[in-house]
């Protein structure tokens, strides 16, 4: 602690008083805020950061930034932050998924809520050629940008830094607000600015759609304000799906209702949207869902809406298409699942499990078995098995065929709040 310790006493010289006191009256969210720093801790909480106090995720109440990072207090001075960020190097896991604060001059690197030895250094110890001061800072993997990177943000200038060379390149982005925090949240980059919030193209800075937009609307619960869904987490016991699947990039969604959420990104915090957020054609919700190769099939009574699965799902030329069209079925479909690396489409129609070769032209039922349950609301086939959800519990089998054939229910299991974001 040698290096906090110096660090404090410099800081004290020229800073005797510190106007974010801990204790001032508590901050609201809901008022409207210009938050100093947001990111993601290693659990995928969403951290919000005012002075010297602090939100976890997009409900939790207000508290004391040093409750769980105990240098961040009026003891040591530290004030607030000036941008915050999540790693993402996967070349290197000791660095991976650690949080990095940055205060004035200096860097603070966390493992979980435990600073690392060494720290505070300076900047440019740790990111050569990022100024200090800075305004915002978020993380961009390789794939939404060119490289494993972290985006520095100081005034229109954004400082592109490459974890792997630590090469530096500067861009000016005036058209962009000036972000005073910036988080990347499932795939997507937002600027934050006053209580509002821009999305941006991490590579090219560029804006598309309608901006700025009420962060209150969107990234924190407050009443009068919401993004549409009127989504209220719901406890475990009362969960009951429309329809769930896992794409082929592996991301897992689950319907139901006019929201869907994200399943897999509990490391980036789970939260619910808008199904029409990013399928709008879905402007009634879905039945059934399923995903092959590069393709997501979203049914809704009897019509079938093809998605390429692109980072923005994009409706298929001369889609929507009738069941008998696409899949030569008619009727409700309960659920419908395709197993890993096959191409057979298994759709639940009642106590009927129809295959459906999607290889074959035309497409036809190549067999029926029978389903040894009375209804089912979802099914999803995984390397471990195949999971059929009936209310808040689901069922596990080894695969389609011994689920089939099967005389007797295994044991239900319960939904849980790390499978989909309920509440016990």
């Amino acid at each position: 602690m040698d290096q906090l310790n110096k660090y404090n006493s410099q800081r004290s010289m020229y800073n005797p008083t510190v106007s974010d006191s801990p204790h001032a009256a508590m901050p609201d969210r809901c008022e409207g805020i210009e938050f100093d720093a947001i990111t993601l801790d290693r659990q995928g909480n969403t951290l919000f950061f005012k002075g010297c106090h602090l939100w976890k995720g997009f409900h939790g109440s207000v508290q004391l930034s040093n409750e769980s990072f105990k240098e961040l207090d009026d003891v040591h001075h530290l004030g607030h932050v000036d941008a915050a960020f999540r790693m993402h190097n996967k070349e290197d896991l000791e660095d991976h998924d650690h949080v990095y604060f940055f205060q004035d001059d200096k860097v603070f690197k966390y493992d979980n809520d435990t600073l690392e030895d060494g720290y505070p250094k300076e900047i440019q110890q740790d990111f050569p050629g990022v100024p200090s001061h800075l305004d915002a800072a978020v993380e961009c993997p390789k794939g939404e940008c060119i490289t494993d990177s972290v985006l520095f943000f100081k005034g229109k200038d954004v400082y592109v830094y490459d974890t792997a060379t630590k090469k530096l390149k500067t861009k000016t982005w005036s058209h962009l607000p000036v972000c005073t925090s910036a988080l990347r949240w499932a795939e997507h980059y937002y600027c934050f600015h006053g209580h509002n919030f821009t999305r941006f193209n991490p590579i090219t800075g560029e804006v598309s759609g309608t901006y700025p937009k009420d962060a209150r609307n969107y990234f924190m619960k407050c009443d009068s304000f919401g993004h549409g869904s009127q989504y209220k987490t719901p406890k475990c016991s009362e969960v009951k799906l429309d329809a769930i699947t896992t794409d082929d990039s592996g991301r897992t969604y689950f319907f139901k209702d006019l929201i869907y959420m994200r399943l897999d990104t509990q490391h980036e915090g789970l939260h619910a949207f808008p199904i029409v957020r990013a399928w709008k054609e879905m402007t009634n919700g879905v039945d059934a869902v399923f995903s092959v190769t590069d393709k997501i099939y979203l049914i809704k009574g009897d019509q079938v809406y093809i998605y390429k699965t692109t980072a923005q799902y994009t409706l298929i030329e001369g889609y929507p298409k009738s069941l008998k069209e696409e899949l030569g079925i008619e009727g409700h479909v309960d659920a419908a699942f395709v197993c890993p690396n096959e191409h057979t489409v298994h759709i639940i129609q009642g106590q009927t499990i129809r295959d459906v070769d999607l290889n074959a032209t035309p497409r036809v039922v190549t067999r029926e078995l029978p389903l040894p349950f009375p209804h089912i609301d979802a099914a999803l086939c995984r390397p471990q098995g195949v999971d059929v959800f009936e209310g808040s519990q689901y069922y596990h089998y080894e695969n389609v065929l011994k689920m089939a054939m099967s005389r007797m229910a295994p044991v239900p299991l319960d939904i849980t709040p790390a499978m989909m974001g309920c509440i016990e």
